[in-house]
């Protein structure tokens, strides 16, 4: 055989080597496509995986899939709106009882002073969302009108006071305030002071020194009640005009500091 015919041999044997290795890879390719589709159909789901990176991706695939766009996000959410509000609240008033039947069994109540609800501001922030409150704060808080107390009065109930009112006595209602502007002066209270004792006690007694409130039973020009307070300035409380201004005045000035500040307590208050 030439060197021509073994050459010729030669090429041809690489060229069938090549058709073989071309048939072959394609039936792998075809096998290798066959068997992604089953995965795709079978499992929906495909890991790749890339050695250099060392790192894996899942992909899923669901036909029932949908997009939300950033658009729809924006459309659909719900704003967060601020205000500021102003509440109007009541203050409810509080009663106050005041016991001044020294114990006595039977008794009896009197309203001196009838109570009044206040009122009050308070601001809020509040937070509102889809027309609904979510957050409630509070600002501030503004007292518009104080509350005013009810006072109850426990006097003891006036038994034998017939007797205190025949009481003998002396004197005119002159010379009681003579007295009572001279020991106005020893407790260093001004003219106006005295003024005011004068409209205080023409209230309360009208400067009578057996003077009876037939209700509660005070008692004399300061209407003492109990009447029997009075002893503490003298055991003659009863009929001794002195002895009742002393006790009086001593009360005031130990309570309220003045006549004058008595005076705007009972001008408040009705009682003194």
């Amino acid at each position: 055989m030439s060197k021509n015919e073994k050459a010729s041999m030669s090429v041809l044997k690489i060229i069938l080597v090549c058709l073989v290795l071309i048939f072959a890879f394609n039936i792998v390719t075809r096998a290798a496509k066959v068997e992604v589709k089953d995965v795709l159909s079978n499992e929906q789901t495909i890991n790749i995986t890339e050695d250099d990176k060392n790192e894996e991706e899942v992909i899923e695939l669901s036909e029932s899939s949908s997009e939300v766009s950033k658009d729809d996000v924006i459309d659909n959410y719900a704003s967060i709106v601020e205000k500021i509000v102003i509440e109007e609240e009541t203050i409810p008033f509080e009663t106050i009882t005041k016991d001044v039947s020294n114990n006595a069994k039977d008794t009896t109540n009197k309203v001196i002073q009838e109570g009044k609800d206040g009122l009050k501001k308070i601001t809020y922030k509040i937070k509102y969302q889809n027309d609904e409150e979510i957050e409630k704060t509070k600002i501030s808080e503004e007292i518009v009108k104080k509350p005013v107390d009810k006072i109850v009065q426990v006097n003891a109930k006036a038994t034998v006071r017939s007797g205190l009112s025949r009481a003998a006595t002396s004197g005119s209602k002159a010379e009681y305030q003579a007295y009572a502007k001279e020991r106005c002066a020893d407790y260093g209270w001004s003219d106006y002071d005295f003024d005011c004792l004068v409209a205080l006690w023409n209230r309360e007694s009208r400067w009578t020194v057996n003077a009876c409130n037939s209700y509660s039973g005070a008692y004399g020009i300061p209407q003492s009640l109990p009447a029997s307070k009075m002893a503490s300035a003298g055991s003659d409380y009863l009929t001794n005009y002195k002895t009742q201004i002393n006790w009086g005045l001593s009360y005031i000035s130990s309570r309220y500091g003045s006549p004058s500040a008595a005076w705007a307590h009972s001008e408040r208050t009705g009682w003194y």
